[in-house]
């Protein structure tokens, strides 16, 4: 008898403990559940980047194509990929990067084409896609939704195929992918304003919310760029630096939606003031720190995107409940080739219309058509897309339904897709038959500043040297390094001479990289040996790392 009540005790007591170890458990379950993501999100990118250099295959669509696998794992089923991590964290973050390595000349040489692909495009895009989308079903709210979600093109997405393309093509894609957003957040704003009972529909008003946007944007930028410049040059800490840094894009983005203006535009403005102001307030060591992580960064995230979305096809096809899916892949087709159609006759418009004209009256100058033909395929959809479409809210402000969101969620990702991965694999053998001419400005203008450095710099060295009271050898020694390196920067050296400074540069090269081997094996044997510390150790090799990469990778330290 005792023995069944102690047993029935036992039983009693686990079943009270039950519901207070359930969350526990819960929480244990969502923290694996994070790690296993991490895992697979992280071997995915290692496995198609590694896969994409072998086989030429775009990084961008095996890295789909990963997300979708991974979707078939049932455990995977609950992961969902809230708008506020892209809007809020990856958006600011990717945007700012590649504002910061785009070229304010080459936009400022190429501001109309810009600026008319980045507002008139985008409007007629979504006016394109609203209209059949009506007459397929959706109400006009839900229809504009949708239009304004698939009209503005991928900046980071665009990067995939920058090596492909001259220098002034990928500015204007990345430009237009960079300002787009801001426009098309305005429409979204308004259609779904509009379809849940909040906003007016009026030609003041949606004049008015463009204007603050734009300027909003703009001012926003500016002003956190000047504030973040100025506090950077009163830093000195290297680590200091780069935390001011990485406040930028957020600051921008909190400011510019605080005034309920693009926090979009505002990083993209924050980005393009810094990247001019950037070289006299940073620090050496800073700039070097900072293009390690953020390059690094910058490359996880985006590759995270591309298999998040990959992975939200699944949760898009089991929450499609208002049409078959038949139908739904039918509208994602028709929507592909209408955002496709529509920038053909942007880009390609103007050129073909200036055909019809006598030779004697075409305009001179101007990108030719291989080239807009180039810049017409590669409008891929992305992040933005994909957070616009998650961002639609799921009741009215009546109680009801908001209309067609899940169609709205499914054609979205299904034309982000279909940018993705068949624009991205017809745009590289396109770009190989375009027979675009090839970037040489870059090298020719990297080549004559190397010159005009050097040559000033050899003018500066004996006062210099005189004001630094440095013995006349240490002088002597340093300006023929110079003139030999001079020399090499000539438009039209001597050839001969040219091959044997180059043969002596290599010779150098390789020594140094010899000796350094044995150095460091010394210091390893050193510390084996318990004569000196792991402190010590790193404190050299971090030392002789940073010479060997100078060495063999002479052209980013020039």
């Amino acid at each position: 008898m005792s023995g069944g009540r102690t047993r029935g005790a036992a039983r009693e007591a686990s079943e009270r403990a039950a519901p207070r170890d359930a969350p526990g458990r819960r929480r244990r379950r969502c923290l694996l559940l994070g790690l296993v993501l991490v895992v697979l999100l992280g071997t995915a990118i290692l496995v198609c980047t590694a896969l994409a250099g072998r086989t030429r295959l775009p990084a961008p669509a095996l890295l789909l194509g990963s997300g979708v696998l991974m979707g078939f794992v049932p455990a995977l089923h609950e992961v969902q990929l809230p708008p506020e991590l892209m809007l809020l964290i990856f958006l600011p973050l990717l945007l700012y990067w590649e504002s910061l390595s785009t070229s304010l000349r080459e936009i400022r040489k190429n501001l109309t084409g810009i600026a008319v692909m980045s507002t008139l495009l985008v409007i007629a895009t979504a006016a394109a896609v609203a209209v059949p989308a009506h007459l397929w079903g959706l109400p006009w709210g839900a229809a504009w939704v949708l239009g304004a979600a698939v009209a503005p093109t991928d900046a980071t997405a665009v990067s995939t195929v920058a090596r492909l393309l001259p220098r002034r093509d990928i500015t204007v894609l990345r430009a237009e992918g960079l300002v787009n957003d801001g426009t098309a957040l305005v429409v979204y704003g308004v259609a779904v304003g509009v379809t849940v009972g909040e906003e007016s529909l009026s030609a003041p008003h949606v004049g008015w919310l463009f204007l603050l946007s734009y300027c909003g944007g703009v001012a926003a930028g500016a002003v956190t760029a000047l504030f973040w410049a100025a506090v950077r040059r009163r830093i000195e800490n290297a680590l200091l630096q780069n935390v001011a840094i990485l406040l930028i894009p957020f600051t921008a983005f909190l400011l510019a939606e605080g005034v309920e203006a693009s926090g979009v535009l505002a990083v993209v403005v924050a980005g393009l003031i810094m990247s001019q102001a950037g070289p006299t307030v940073g620090r050496p060591l800073s700039r070097r720190q900072t293009e390690a992580s953020w390059s690094l960064a910058v490359f996880l995230v985006n590759g995270s995107l591309f298999v998040l979305v990959g992975l939200e096809v699944h949760t898009a096809v089991r929450g499609l409940a208002s049409l078959a899916l038949a139908q739904a892949l039918a509208l994602v087709a028709l929507v592909s080739v209408l955002v496709l159609a529509v920038r053909g006759a942007f880009v390609l418009g103007p050129a073909l219309l200036v055909r019809l004209l006598p030779r004697a009256r075409r305009p001179a100058g101007g990108p030719g058509l291989p080239s807009r033909l180039v810049n017409a395929m590669a409008g891929f959809r992305g992040a933005v897309s994909l957070a616009v479409a998650l961002s639609v809210p799921q009741t009215t402000s009546s109680g009801a339904a908001f209309p067609e969101r899940d169609l709205i969620v499914f054609t979205t990702t299904g034309v982000i897709l279909v940018t993705l991965v068949v624009q991205g694999l017809l745009l590289p053998p396109l770009i190989s038959r375009a027979g675009l001419p090839d970037d040489s400005d870059v090298e020719r203008e990297r080549r004559f500043a190397q010159r005009t450095a050097i040559e000033e710099a050899l003018e500066a060295l004996p006062g210099t040297a005189s004001a630094l009271d440095t013995d006349p050898a240490v002088a002597s020694r340093l300006e023929e390094e110079y003139r030999e390196h001079l020399e090499t920067l000539r438009e039209d050296p001597d050839a001969a001479r040219t091959d044997r400074i180059r043969n002596r540069e290599e010779q150098y090269t390789a020594l140094r990289l010899a000796l350094l081997a044995r150095k460091r094996a010394t210091v390893i044997r050193l510390r084996d040996e318990r004569r000196i510390d792991d402190v010590v150790l790193r404190r050299m090799q971090s030392a002789m790392d940073t010479e060997e990469v100078r060495l063999t990778h002479r052209e980013q330290f020039e």
